[in-house]
Protein backbone atom coordinates (compact mmCIF):
# COMPACT_ATOMS: atom_id res chain seq x y z
CA UNK A 1 0.00 0.00 0.00
CA UNK A 2 2.92 1.80 -0.17
CA UNK A 3 2.52 3.92 -3.51
CA UNK A 4 -1.43 4.37 -2.85
CA UNK A 5 -2.57 7.36 -3.93
CA UNK A 6 -6.06 8.70 -2.80
CA UNK A 7 -6.67 10.16 -6.39
CA UNK A 8 -7.66 6.78 -7.40
CA UNK A 9 -11.10 7.28 -5.96
CA UNK A 10 -11.72 9.42 -9.06
CA UNK A 11 -11.87 6.18 -10.69
CA UNK A 12 -15.02 4.95 -8.57
CA UNK A 13 -16.73 8.87 -8.77
CA UNK A 14 -15.95 8.56 -12.32
CA UNK A 15 -17.83 4.98 -13.05
CA UNK A 16 -20.52 6.06 -10.18
CA UNK A 17 -21.71 9.18 -12.18
CA UNK A 18 -21.76 7.48 -15.86
CA UNK A 19 -24.22 4.58 -13.89
CA UNK A 20 -26.30 7.87 -12.71
CA UNK A 21 -26.25 9.60 -15.81
CA UNK A 22 -28.29 8.03 -17.66
CA UNK A 23 -31.17 7.40 -14.86
CA UNK A 24 -31.08 11.35 -15.12
CA UNK A 25 -31.72 11.46 -19.13
CA UNK A 26 -34.70 8.84 -18.35
CA UNK A 27 -36.01 11.21 -15.11
CA UNK A 28 -35.69 14.52 -17.21
CA UNK A 29 -36.21 13.57 -20.81
CA UNK A 30 -38.87 10.67 -20.42
CA UNK A 31 -42.52 11.38 -19.82
CA UNK A 32 -43.76 9.94 -16.78
CA UNK A 33 -45.46 10.19 -13.66
CA UNK A 34 -44.74 12.28 -10.52
CA UNK A 35 -41.93 11.01 -8.73
CA UNK A 36 -38.56 9.05 -9.43
CA UNK A 37 -39.15 6.90 -12.65
CA UNK A 38 -38.45 3.72 -12.49
CA UNK A 39 -37.68 0.37 -14.34
CA UNK A 40 -41.45 -0.65 -15.32
CA UNK A 41 -42.24 3.47 -16.72
CA UNK A 42 -39.15 3.31 -18.50
CA UNK A 43 -40.09 -0.35 -20.79
CA UNK A 44 -44.00 1.09 -21.00
CA UNK A 45 -42.31 3.84 -23.15
CA UNK A 46 -40.48 2.13 -25.05
CA UNK A 47 -42.66 0.80 -27.33
CA UNK A 48 -40.66 0.62 -30.92
CA UNK A 49 -38.18 -1.42 -31.44
CA UNK A 50 -35.16 1.58 -31.80
CA UNK A 51 -36.20 2.61 -28.39
CA UNK A 52 -36.49 -0.74 -26.31
CA UNK A 53 -32.57 -1.27 -28.08
CA UNK A 54 -31.61 2.35 -27.43
CA UNK A 55 -33.18 2.24 -23.37
CA UNK A 56 -31.87 -1.37 -23.05
CA UNK A 57 -28.26 -0.36 -23.69
CA UNK A 58 -28.67 2.93 -21.25
CA UNK A 59 -29.59 0.22 -18.75
CA UNK A 60 -26.69 -1.96 -19.28
CA UNK A 61 -24.75 1.09 -18.77
CA UNK A 62 -26.17 1.77 -15.25
CA UNK A 63 -25.68 -2.00 -14.22
CA UNK A 64 -21.96 -2.33 -15.27
CA UNK A 65 -20.98 0.88 -14.32
CA UNK A 66 -22.68 0.83 -10.64
CA UNK A 67 -21.46 -2.38 -10.05
CA UNK A 68 -17.83 -1.70 -11.39
CA UNK A 69 -18.45 1.48 -8.80
CA UNK A 70 -19.30 -0.33 -5.85
CA UNK A 71 -16.47 -2.86 -6.90
CA UNK A 72 -14.31 0.21 -7.32
CA UNK A 73 -15.04 1.78 -4.07
CA UNK A 74 -14.75 -0.98 -1.94
CA UNK A 75 -11.51 -2.41 -3.36
CA UNK A 76 -9.78 1.45 -2.59
CA UNK A 77 -11.22 1.79 0.72
CA UNK A 78 -9.64 -1.37 1.56
CA UNK A 79 -6.47 -0.03 -0.31
CA UNK A 80 -6.99 3.49 2.04
CA UNK A 81 -7.56 1.56 5.47
CA UNK A 82 -4.12 -0.04 4.09
CA UNK A 83 -2.43 3.04 3.15
CA UNK A 84 -3.05 4.42 6.40
CA UNK A 85 -1.15 1.83 8.53
CA UNK A 86 2.19 3.02 6.71
CA UNK A 87 4.91 6.22 8.01
CA UNK A 88 4.19 7.45 4.67
CA UNK A 89 0.61 8.28 5.36
CA UNK A 90 1.80 10.30 8.29
CA UNK A 91 3.90 12.09 6.06
CA UNK A 92 1.08 12.81 3.44
CA UNK A 93 -1.67 13.25 5.61
CA UNK A 94 0.50 16.35 7.15
CA UNK A 95 1.45 17.42 4.26
CA UNK A 96 -0.95 20.80 2.88
CA UNK A 97 -0.02 20.16 -0.60
CA UNK A 98 -1.03 16.69 -1.09
CA UNK A 99 -3.28 16.00 1.88
CA UNK A 100 -6.79 17.62 -0.70
CA UNK A 101 -6.65 14.24 -2.31
CA UNK A 102 -7.69 12.25 0.76
CA UNK A 103 -11.22 14.16 0.33
CA UNK A 104 -11.67 11.97 -2.99
CA UNK A 105 -12.80 9.38 -0.89
CA UNK A 106 -15.48 11.39 0.48
CA UNK A 107 -16.66 12.25 -2.89
CA UNK A 108 -16.63 8.76 -3.86
CA UNK A 109 -18.77 7.85 -1.34
CA UNK A 110 -21.26 10.98 -1.80
CA UNK A 111 -21.85 9.35 -4.93
CA UNK A 112 -22.47 5.94 -3.72
CA UNK A 113 -25.82 7.56 -1.97
CA UNK A 114 -26.77 8.45 -5.73
CA UNK A 115 -26.21 5.79 -7.30
CA UNK A 116 -28.03 4.12 -4.52
CA UNK A 117 -31.14 6.44 -4.87
CA UNK A 118 -31.00 6.58 -8.24
CA UNK A 119 -29.80 3.47 -10.15
CA UNK A 120 -30.71 0.74 -7.71
CA UNK A 121 -33.62 2.34 -6.34
CA UNK A 122 -34.72 2.12 -10.43
CA UNK A 123 -34.53 -1.61 -10.86
CA UNK A 124 -36.11 -2.52 -7.30
CA UNK A 125 -39.89 -2.80 -6.35
CA UNK A 126 -39.21 -3.20 -2.46
CA UNK A 127 -37.20 0.24 -2.49
CA UNK A 128 -39.70 2.16 -4.67
CA UNK A 129 -42.63 0.50 -2.65
CA UNK A 130 -41.15 1.31 0.83
CA UNK A 131 -39.00 4.51 -0.20
CA UNK A 132 -40.08 6.75 2.49
CA UNK A 133 -39.08 4.30 4.97
CA UNK A 134 -35.51 4.32 3.98
CA UNK A 135 -35.39 8.35 4.75
CA UNK A 136 -34.43 7.78 7.95
CA UNK A 137 -31.56 5.24 7.38
CA UNK A 138 -31.07 7.26 4.93
CA UNK A 139 -30.28 9.91 7.16
CA UNK A 140 -27.84 8.65 9.81
CA UNK A 141 -25.56 7.08 6.80
CA UNK A 142 -25.41 10.05 5.25
CA UNK A 143 -25.14 11.73 8.77
CA UNK A 144 -21.85 10.19 9.42
CA UNK A 145 -20.59 10.41 5.95
CA UNK A 146 -20.78 14.47 6.64
CA UNK A 147 -19.66 14.39 10.26
CA UNK A 148 -16.36 12.49 8.74
CA UNK A 149 -16.50 14.90 5.84
CA UNK A 150 -16.62 18.08 7.78
CA UNK A 151 -13.99 17.20 10.44
CA UNK A 152 -11.23 16.14 7.71
CA UNK A 153 -12.21 19.42 5.78
CA UNK A 154 -11.40 21.31 8.81
CA UNK A 155 -8.58 19.16 9.67
CA UNK A 156 -7.26 20.04 6.40
CA UNK A 157 -7.97 23.24 6.42
CA UNK A 158 -6.23 24.02 9.61
CA UNK A 159 -3.03 21.99 8.40
CA UNK A 160 -3.12 24.55 5.28
CA UNK A 161 -3.14 27.87 7.75
CA UNK A 162 -0.65 26.37 10.27
CA UNK A 163 2.50 24.71 7.84
CA UNK A 164 3.98 26.45 4.68
CA UNK A 165 2.37 26.37 1.77
CA UNK A 166 3.43 27.32 -1.84
CA UNK A 167 0.55 28.86 -3.67
CA UNK A 168 2.49 28.74 -6.80
CA UNK A 169 2.40 24.89 -6.87
CA UNK A 170 -1.47 25.36 -6.53
CA UNK A 171 -3.13 23.40 -9.28
CA UNK A 172 -7.21 22.62 -9.90
CA UNK A 173 -6.87 19.44 -8.12
CA UNK A 174 -6.83 21.79 -5.05
CA UNK A 175 -10.71 22.15 -5.56
CA UNK A 176 -11.35 18.98 -4.06
CA UNK A 177 -12.66 20.32 -1.33
CA UNK A 178 -16.04 22.06 -3.27
CA UNK A 179 -16.07 18.65 -5.21
CA UNK A 180 -16.21 16.28 -1.73
CA UNK A 181 -18.89 18.89 -0.02
CA UNK A 182 -20.32 19.50 -3.33
CA UNK A 183 -21.29 15.40 -3.88
CA UNK A 184 -21.73 14.86 0.17
CA UNK A 185 -24.03 17.99 -0.01
CA UNK A 186 -26.48 16.94 -2.71
CA UNK A 187 -26.60 13.50 -1.65
CA UNK A 188 -28.33 15.86 1.60
CA UNK A 189 -30.80 17.82 -0.68
CA UNK A 190 -32.10 14.38 -2.28
CA UNK A 191 -33.13 13.37 1.38
CA UNK A 192 -34.58 16.87 2.11
CA UNK A 193 -36.46 17.43 -0.83
CA UNK A 194 -38.30 13.53 -0.90
CA UNK A 195 -38.80 13.41 3.03
CA UNK A 196 -42.51 13.40 4.06
CA UNK A 197 -41.44 13.78 7.22
CA UNK A 198 -40.55 17.52 8.53
CA UNK A 199 -38.22 16.47 10.68
CA UNK A 200 -35.75 14.34 8.69
CA UNK A 201 -35.97 16.91 5.82
CA UNK A 202 -35.26 19.95 8.21
CA UNK A 203 -32.55 18.04 9.50
CA UNK A 204 -30.93 17.17 6.20
CA UNK A 205 -31.97 20.78 4.99
CA UNK A 206 -29.81 21.96 7.74
CA UNK A 207 -26.86 19.95 7.31
CA UNK A 208 -26.74 20.89 3.72
CA UNK A 209 -26.32 24.69 4.54
CA UNK A 210 -23.84 23.93 6.38
CA UNK A 211 -21.39 21.64 4.04
CA UNK A 212 -23.34 23.61 0.71
CA UNK A 213 -22.07 27.58 2.51
CA UNK A 214 -18.96 25.94 3.22
CA UNK A 215 -18.40 24.26 -0.15
CA UNK A 216 -19.42 27.79 -2.06
CA UNK A 217 -17.23 29.77 0.18
CA UNK A 218 -13.76 27.31 -1.21
CA UNK A 219 -14.93 27.25 -4.29
CA UNK A 220 -14.78 30.91 -4.76
CA UNK A 221 -11.73 31.22 -2.47
CA UNK A 222 -9.74 28.23 -4.22
CA UNK A 223 -10.88 29.64 -8.00
CA UNK A 224 -9.27 32.91 -7.32
CA UNK A 225 -6.56 31.63 -5.88
CA UNK A 226 -5.85 28.93 -8.85
CA UNK A 227 -6.35 31.79 -11.49
CA UNK A 228 -4.31 33.78 -9.79
CA UNK A 229 -1.52 31.01 -9.46
CA UNK A 230 -1.72 30.03 -13.48
CA UNK A 231 -1.73 34.04 -14.40
CA UNK A 232 1.54 34.05 -12.39
CA UNK A 233 2.97 31.01 -14.12
CA UNK A 234 5.39 30.83 -17.36
CA UNK A 235 3.51 28.62 -19.52
CA UNK A 236 1.11 25.67 -18.31
CA UNK A 237 1.28 23.42 -15.23
CA UNK A 238 2.73 19.89 -15.71
CA UNK A 239 1.06 17.60 -17.85
CA UNK A 240 -0.29 15.26 -14.73
CA UNK A 241 -2.29 18.30 -13.20
CA UNK A 242 -3.86 19.11 -16.56
CA UNK A 243 -6.23 16.98 -16.57
CA UNK A 244 -7.88 18.38 -13.18
CA UNK A 245 -8.47 21.71 -15.24
CA UNK A 246 -12.17 20.85 -16.06
CA UNK A 247 -12.65 19.59 -12.38
CA UNK A 248 -14.81 23.16 -12.60
CA UNK A 249 -18.00 22.21 -14.46
CA UNK A 250 -18.72 18.30 -12.70
CA UNK A 251 -18.46 20.83 -9.36
CA UNK A 252 -20.71 23.61 -10.74
CA UNK A 253 -23.30 20.56 -11.95
CA UNK A 254 -23.31 19.50 -8.01
CA UNK A 255 -24.57 23.36 -6.78
CA UNK A 256 -26.75 23.74 -9.36
CA UNK A 257 -28.94 20.18 -8.20
CA UNK A 258 -28.20 21.41 -4.70
CA UNK A 259 -29.51 24.54 -5.21
CA UNK A 260 -32.80 22.73 -7.66
CA UNK A 261 -33.19 19.97 -4.70
CA UNK A 262 -33.61 23.00 -1.67
CA UNK A 263 -36.12 24.57 -3.96
CA UNK A 264 -38.56 21.32 -3.94
CA UNK A 265 -37.88 21.27 -0.43
CA UNK A 266 -39.09 24.61 0.44
CA UNK A 267 -42.07 23.90 -1.79
CA UNK A 268 -42.53 20.49 -0.27
CA UNK A 269 -42.07 21.34 3.20
CA UNK A 270 -43.75 25.26 3.41
CA UNK A 271 -45.44 25.23 0.13
CA UNK A 272 -43.45 27.84 -1.72
CA UNK A 273 -43.71 28.42 -5.65
CA UNK A 274 -40.12 28.63 -7.58
CA UNK A 275 -40.87 27.85 -11.51
CA UNK A 276 -38.57 30.82 -12.46
CA UNK A 277 -35.82 30.08 -10.00
CA UNK A 278 -36.20 26.55 -11.20
CA UNK A 279 -35.17 27.95 -14.67
CA UNK A 280 -32.64 30.06 -13.18
CA UNK A 281 -30.65 27.08 -11.07
CA UNK A 282 -30.11 24.98 -14.00
CA UNK A 283 -29.81 26.72 -17.26
CA UNK A 284 -27.07 29.63 -15.87
CA UNK A 285 -24.71 27.31 -14.30
CA UNK A 286 -25.43 24.93 -17.74
CA UNK A 287 -24.47 27.90 -19.55
CA UNK A 288 -21.46 28.47 -17.97
CA UNK A 289 -20.04 25.62 -18.08
CA UNK A 290 -20.46 25.70 -21.58
CA UNK A 291 -18.00 28.37 -21.94
CA UNK A 292 -15.69 26.78 -19.78
CA UNK A 293 -16.21 23.85 -21.59
CA UNK A 294 -14.55 25.50 -24.69
CA UNK A 295 -12.28 27.12 -22.98
CA UNK A 296 -10.63 24.29 -21.07
CA UNK A 297 -10.67 22.34 -24.53
CA UNK A 298 -8.87 25.08 -26.12
CA UNK A 299 -6.30 25.29 -23.13
CA UNK A 300 -5.72 21.46 -23.18
CA UNK A 301 -5.46 21.04 -27.47
CA UNK A 302 -1.64 20.94 -27.22
CA UNK A 303 -2.02 18.65 -24.11
CA UNK A 304 -4.33 16.33 -26.29
CA UNK A 305 -1.49 16.78 -29.40
CA UNK A 306 1.41 15.92 -27.31
CA UNK A 307 1.06 14.07 -24.38
CA UNK A 308 -2.24 12.60 -23.80
CA UNK A 309 -1.51 9.42 -26.20
CA UNK A 310 1.83 8.80 -24.68
CA UNK A 311 2.33 5.54 -23.35
CA UNK A 312 2.23 5.91 -19.74
CA UNK A 313 -0.30 6.69 -16.76
CA UNK A 314 -0.85 8.65 -14.02
CA UNK A 315 -3.99 8.42 -11.56
CA UNK A 316 -4.96 12.38 -12.93
CA UNK A 317 -6.22 10.78 -15.96
CA UNK A 318 -9.28 9.84 -14.22
CA UNK A 319 -10.69 13.32 -13.81
CA UNK A 320 -11.47 13.34 -17.31
CA UNK A 321 -14.23 11.71 -17.14
CA UNK A 322 -16.39 13.71 -14.59
CA UNK A 323 -16.78 16.66 -16.60
CA UNK A 324 -18.49 15.32 -19.41
CA UNK A 325 -20.84 12.97 -16.64
CA UNK A 326 -21.26 16.63 -15.19
CA UNK A 327 -22.51 18.21 -18.33
CA UNK A 328 -24.56 15.42 -19.29
CA UNK A 329 -26.47 15.63 -15.95
CA UNK A 330 -26.85 19.14 -15.90
CA UNK A 331 -28.21 19.00 -19.64
CA UNK A 332 -30.84 16.49 -18.86
CA UNK A 333 -32.11 19.46 -16.45
CA UNK A 334 -31.96 22.11 -19.13
CA UNK A 335 -33.91 19.74 -21.55
CA UNK A 336 -36.66 19.39 -19.29
CA UNK A 337 -36.80 23.02 -17.68
CA UNK A 338 -35.27 25.25 -20.51
CA UNK A 339 -34.91 24.43 -24.07
CA UNK A 340 -36.33 20.71 -24.96
CA UNK A 341 -34.30 19.77 -28.02
CA UNK A 342 -33.46 17.03 -30.24
CA UNK A 343 -30.36 19.07 -30.46
CA UNK A 344 -29.86 18.71 -26.85
CA UNK A 345 -30.83 15.34 -26.06
CA UNK A 346 -27.36 15.06 -28.97
CA UNK A 347 -25.29 16.93 -26.80
CA UNK A 348 -25.94 14.99 -23.33
CA UNK A 349 -26.05 11.47 -25.72
CA UNK A 350 -22.66 12.86 -26.98
CA UNK A 351 -21.32 13.43 -23.48
CA UNK A 352 -22.16 10.38 -22.03
CA UNK A 353 -20.16 8.09 -24.74
CA UNK A 354 -17.39 10.39 -23.95
CA UNK A 355 -16.97 9.69 -20.81
CA UNK A 356 -17.44 5.94 -21.34
CA UNK A 357 -14.55 6.13 -23.63
CA UNK A 358 -12.17 7.98 -21.52
CA UNK A 359 -12.79 5.22 -18.44
CA UNK A 360 -12.45 2.85 -21.35
CA UNK A 361 -8.66 4.74 -22.51
CA UNK A 362 -8.19 5.20 -18.91
CA UNK A 363 -8.58 1.81 -17.75
CA UNK A 364 -6.96 0.03 -20.39
CA UNK A 365 -4.10 2.38 -19.81
CA UNK A 366 -4.21 1.70 -15.82
CA UNK A 367 -3.85 -2.25 -16.47
CA UNK A 368 -0.79 -1.80 -18.98
CA UNK A 369 1.01 0.05 -16.45
CA UNK A 370 -0.50 -2.17 -13.62
CA UNK A 371 0.05 -5.53 -14.93
CA UNK A 372 2.73 -5.01 -18.02
CA UNK A 373 3.65 -7.98 -19.76
CA UNK A 374 6.91 -8.72 -20.62
CA UNK A 375 8.78 -9.16 -24.23
CA UNK A 376 9.56 -12.56 -23.07
CA UNK A 377 5.70 -13.74 -22.03
CA UNK A 378 4.68 -12.19 -25.73
CA UNK A 379 7.27 -14.51 -27.44
CA UNK A 380 6.37 -17.28 -25.55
Amino acid sequence: MKNFNPLSFLASVGSGGIAVAPFVYFQYILPHGKGLITFNQVMEIANTTGSKFAFGLMMAIMVVFSLLHIVLTVSLVSKLIGFSKTKEYKSYISDPQRNTSILAMYTSLGMTFNVFIGVIRFFTPALQSNFQALMLPALIMWSILWLFLMRSEIRILKSAFEKDFDLSKLSFGWLLHPFALGMVTVAGTGIAAMANDPTIAHTAAFMTFTSGSMGLFLLFVKLVSIFKSHFGMNGMPERQFLPSFLIVIPITTLYAITFFRLGHYFEHQFGAHFDIYFKLVVAVPFAFQTWYFAFGISMLKNYFKKDFFRKEYYVTLWAFICPFVGYAVLGSFVHKLFIPSVGLQAVIMTSILTAIAFFVFVGMRYFKYTYPVSKTAIAK
